[in-house]
């Protein structure tokens, strides 16, 4: 703000900018990493199911209509079964022919060590819930929208009453009249307020005329192949980098909400996200559900399809998931935190033991010798380079709001 009270970056809220409409381009590499990863989040939310559980087992029965819920496209028992080396199954006690399942020793050895990580960066996880509350109108979020982004953001199992209470200098837990529980940030931390692209370019010369107000901050784009060559593409994006960059830790009140800098900020918004997930994506629901705290456009959807160069919109594994491009190199994370290394190690786990059980020997080695055997092992798809491939335009009618 200038010393008349205004904005500097008010008058360009309108520039006119051009906008060009563009084909979807399917990305086999982040498909691969999104098809993994549904596996590796239901396995790991039935084991926490398991430990929560008072008789440290679920029956078939208690699980048979969590398919949709764990973002399965089969049935829970049959997913449960193709992973002896975590789920090891039992008939029950008084009934046996209802089938249950319990932790296996190399399962609970994965999970202490989970537990280790989560101790260990305690401080991590509290600042990603802080940096998200602070990106809301209200500091306040529903508990159940956090739950939804639990294991996206890294926060331990049963966070509200494990990691919250811990920290009340942060954060607060307050119910509205109609009964709804929700988590109010308590104070601002203004080391917080500093997104992932502001740190990313806080060594460079452009960050230093950013502060001054000379420059705007440039997003990191990895475009499709062939769309850099694209001449209308290309001179569409420098004039969209030309823009004033908003903190999405700023208000924005001031901001018309139908000009480009709007679009920008919203950008800006739903990149500082997926920057604070662990595997840099998340399901579009998800997002949905803080739209309105967040001062994001109804349909949002279409930013993600009209910046390619930053983000991926994928519909493996009958949902819609966003992804940041830059958050991955050759189907891998650029910087992975080590709760996500430790869940690599998990999914390494569980296809040893899909490897085994195809010819019926489970093999028994030791907890610790499991997992080391495994742990250094890299999946020969994850190595490929990024594949792609045009298809036809992914319009928002394609991705429709109803289609979850």
């Amino acid at each position: 703000m200038n010393k008349n009270g205004a904005i500097p970056w008010m008058k360009l809220q309108w520039r006119g900018i051009v906008k060009v409409r563009l084909k979807w381009v399917k990305n086999r590499s982040l498909d691969h990493v999104i098809d993994k990863d549904t596996d590796l989040k239901a396995a790991s939310l039935l084991k926490d199911a398991i430990k929560r559980s008072s008789t440290a087992f679920l029956t078939t029965k208690s699980v048979a209509d969590w398919q949709k819920l764990l973002g399965l496209t089969v049935p829970v028992l049959r997913f449960m079964r193709r992973y002896p080396t975590l789920f090891h199954e039992f008939p029950h006690p008084r009934w046996p022919s209802l089938p249950c399942f319990r932790l296996t020793d190399t399962a609970l050895f994965l999970d202490s060590q989970e537990d280790s990580i989560h101790h260990n960066h305690q401080n991590d996880a509290v600042q990603r819930l802080c940096k998200l509350l602070m990106m809301t109108k209200s500091r306040t979020l529903p508990l159940h929208s956090i739950h939804s982004l639990r294991w996206d953001l890294g926060l331990p199992d049963c966070f509200h009453k494990t990691l919250i209470p811990q920290f009340p200098q942060h954060f607060q837990f307050v119910k509205s009249p109609n009964g709804v529980v929700s988590v109010r940030l308590e104070n601002w931390c203004e080391e917080f307020a500093v997104s992932a692209l502001q740190k990313s370019n806080e060594s460079g010369s452009q960050y230093r005329d950013f502060k001054r107000g000379q420059s705007a901050l440039v997003f990191p784009m990895r475009f499709p192949r062939g769309y850099g060559a694209q001449k209308k593409v290309r001179v569409w994006m420098e004039e969209f980098q030309k823009l004033p960059y908003v903190s999405p830790y700023a208000n924005s009140g001031s901001i018309d909400p139908n000009s480009d800098l709007m679009e920008k900020r919203v950008v800006g918004v739903l990149h500082e996200i997926l920057s604070l997930t662990l595997h840099k994506k998340t399901k579009r629901n998800y997002l949905r559900s803080l739209r309105e705290e967040l001062i994001l456009p109804h349909k949002f959807t279409r930013i993600f399809t009209r910046y390619p160069g930053i983000f991926y919109l994928s519909l493996k594994c009958k949902t819609t998931t966003v992804t940041l491009r830059e958050g991955y190199q050759s189907g891998k994370l650029v910087d992975p935190h080590p709760l996500a290394r430790h869940r690599d190690k998990f999914y390494h786990v569980m296809q040893t033991g899909l490897l085994y059980r195809g010819d019926g020997s489970l093999k028994t080695e030791g907890n610790a010798s499991l997992v080391d055997s495994v742990a250094n092992d890299e999946m020969r798809s994850d190595s490929e380079e990024e594949e792609v491939e045009t298809s036809d335009e992914f319009c928002e009618d394609d991705v429709s709001e109803a289609s979850e």
